[in-house]
């Protein structure tokens, strides 16, 4: 529909076709509102913390989802999310990143219920979410990114796709030289279809 200067006037010295009057505008919104809509858009989370000693050390967070081989679902992830709290320390001697993984096995994996993003809703998730304080082994990167203390967020509006058996993976990590307080997280939302 093509789209005219809608304040346009006949008697004006440049005249055009008016075609948007506002009896039926177009209205459009992202594909994940629809789907929260339709209880199919879902987000999980997890984090992990640790106070480190004179020496340093690192903080990991893993956290994965698995789309099982019949689910008769396709996950699309709409956005990546999380960051890293960093007290007490010399940032000089700081590190940190956030990588996205193409499957991969996770060490004392701990269960995590994905939670529907139309609250109250009581739809459920044919995914499985784990989470991990260690890094993946065996997955295949996808991206990775250097991350600075503070939160990040990675929209993708759907352009990251799980179909039935595979598994997407991300992993935050965070390292300092010397003693202090860290904190990391980690957050994926979805929809499912």
């Amino acid at each position: 529909m093509p789209n005219y200067f809608i304040f346009d006037r006949s008697n004006s010295s440049f005249y055009g076709q008016l075609t948007n009057t506002y009896v039926s505008p177009g209205i459009m919104s992202p594909t994940d509102m629809d789907a929260a809509a339709n209880n199919r858009g879902f987000i999980v989370t997890a984090s992990n913390s640790g106070s480190l000693g004179v020496l340093g050390g690192t903080v990991i967070i893993t956290l994965q989802i698995s789309n099982p081989s019949g689910s008769g679902r396709t996950m699309y992830i709409s956005s990546i999310t999380g960051g890293i709290n960093v007290s007490l320390s010399l940032l000089s001697s700081f590190s940190g990143s956030m990588t996205v993984y193409s499957g991969g096995t996770i060490t004392s994996p701990a269960t995590l219920t994905p939670f529907s993003t139309k609250f109250g809703s009581g739809a459920t998730s044919s995914m499985t979410a784990r989470s991990s304080t260690s890094a993946p082994t065996g997955a295949t990167t996808v991206m990775s990114y250097a991350l600075t203390p503070g939160i990040f967020t990675l929209p993708v509006a759907g352009s990251l796709i799980v179909p039935p058996n595979q598994i997407f993976t991300m992993n935050v990590s965070s390292s300092l030289s010397v003693a202090g307080v860290m904190a990391n997280s980690a957050t994926v939302s979805w929809w499912e279809v």
